[in-house]
Order: C-alpha cells, then sequence, then structure tokens
C-alpha cells in the first residue's frame, strides 16, 4: 500500500476556478448523462464573451451560445468515438483578442474519466492541458 502525499480533487479545481462547471441542464440537453466541466483556458478562449467584446467587435454573441457550440462539437466527437475516453475536436469561434472577426478554429480535447467518487464525469481542455 502506498502513502498519499498529495491529492487535488475536482472539487477543489472547481472552486478554485481551475474548472469551470456547465450548468447541467444545458451538458444534458446537448446529451451528456454526466458533469460536464471546462478548464479555465478552454473556458477563457472558447466561451467567454462580454458585452464589451460585442461592442468592440460589434458581433452580437453571449458566454450561452459559445458554451452550447462547444458542447455540441464535444458531443458529436464523443458519438463518432465511443469507445475512446478522450478524443480531439474543433470548434470554430470568433477569438476575443485578435483585430480580425473571423471565426478560427480551436483545438479542442474531450477527457471522459473518474470524478472524485469514481463516477464518470467530462473535461473539456485545450491541446497539451492534463
Amino acid at each position: 500500500m502506498f502513502d498519499v502525499i498529495y491529492s487535488y480533487t475536482r472539487r477543489e479545481a472547481i472552486a478554485d476556478g481551475v474548472l469551470v462547471e456547465v450548468p447541467a441542464s444545458l451538458a444534458a440537453e446537448a446529451g451528456f448523462r454526466c458533469h460536464v466541466v471546462l478548464t479555465a483556458a478552454a473556458w477563457a478562449d472558447c466561451v467567454e464573451w462580454l458585452e464589451e467584446d460585442t461592442k468592440r467587435k460589434d458581433i452580437p454573441q453571449d458566454i450561452n451560445g459559445r458554451l452550447w457550440d462547444v458542447l455540441w462539437m464535444a458531443r458529436c466527437a464523443a458519438v463518432a468515438n465511443p469507445t475512446a475516453y478522450q478524443t480531439q475536436f474543433g470548434v470554430y469561434r470568433v477569438d476575443r483578442y485578435e483585430t480580425s472577426n473571423s471565426a478560427t478554429q480551436a483545438h479542442l480535447v474531450l477527457h471522459i474519466g473518474p470524478g472524485d467518487e469514481g463516477e464518470p464525469v467530462a473535461t473539456i481542455m485545450e491541446v497539451g492541458e492534463d
């Protein structure tokens, strides 16, 4: 038996803002039957959108619409790869920080694994995040 030196739970990561919870009702509407989170980096790149972004870019978008796009594309990737615990997918989004208003593709990863209690959970992250 090994002694646990350090552990960092999913619950703690959510409380710290390292992971951002997806509302269960929206995740279910997109077809997920488990708890879904995005990493803070994936959220900032693909979901976050402020009113000032709409004014500055003159593009009417919002967090709910951008989150739906990410969830839907993640769900499509999961359906296309039903036995994979991890799969890459892309989502087109307008980058908040680029001067261009054209949508470009962000590459994300959907990881299905055990949660704090061993239950299935989904984590959406940027390529290269663990």
